[in-house]
């Protein structure tokens, strides 16, 4: 995904705090220690974000906007399942997306723990649903702002924020390890049983 100069900074910015988060917890982490590991100043990070938790939320939506942007490319002769099968392997062939999955990975399995860090993560959700919304309207010609392609998107968009949570949660604090076959099965089988559209198998 294309960036400006100042998401680019941001980005940065969200993944030293989500370091910091991870090492000494939310109210261990002050805007000042944030500001220092980015090498910025803390009026810097205060224009950037409203709040330390909310350093985190570019990071996060990365994760999120890069799998919506990899369902652009869904071809309509493809079920979700066979589309998935396909492309997970290169969606992950990216070292620093990898790392970045990682650290998005570690702050969604604090949620239990660190609270105040679910805004950012409910933020970062809502546009990846924004995002799907134009995806969903074109699998079923219709119109973005139809309030069955809205609702079609937040439904499966929730399917796959439950996903992340619960595999994040079982990977991290749990120490389980997940094949990609698990994880593009579980993400496949979510999105298709939340739709509340015909969109998952090959539309005319």
């Amino acid at each position: 995904m294309k960036r400006s100069k100042a998401e680019e900074a941001r980005l940065t910015v969200s993944r030293h705090a989500a370091d910091l988060f991870w090492k000494h917890g939310v109210d261990g982490t002050s805007g000042e220690m944030i500001a220092a590991a980015a090498g910025l100043s803390t009026r810097t990070i205060w224009r950037y974000f409203r709040s330390k938790e909310a350093c985190v939320e570019p990071l996060l939506r990365e994760g999120e906007l890069r799998f919506v942007e990899l369902l652009k490319g869904w071809p309509r002769e493809l079920s979700i399942e066979a589309y998935l099968r396909s492309t997970m392997p290169t969606y992950l062939a990216d070292e620093a997306a990898v790392r970045d999955g990682v650290a998005a990975a570690r702050i969604v399995a604090l949620l239990p723990k660190e609270p105040a860090l679910r805004s950012a993560w409910l933020m970062a959700c809502s546009q990846s649903e924004a995002e799907f919304v134009g995806i969903v309207a074109s699998r079923a010609r219709r119109l973005p702002d139809d309030f069955d392609v809205r609702l079609c998107a937040a439904a499966a968009m929730a399917g796959l924020r439950i996903v992340d949570e619960t595999i994040s949660a079982a990977a991290i604090n749990d120490g389980r390890h997940f094949e990609l076959t698990e994880v593009t099965e579980r993400i496949a089988a979510a999105i298709r049983a939340a739709s509340t559209l015909p969109i998952c198998d090959p539309v005319e």
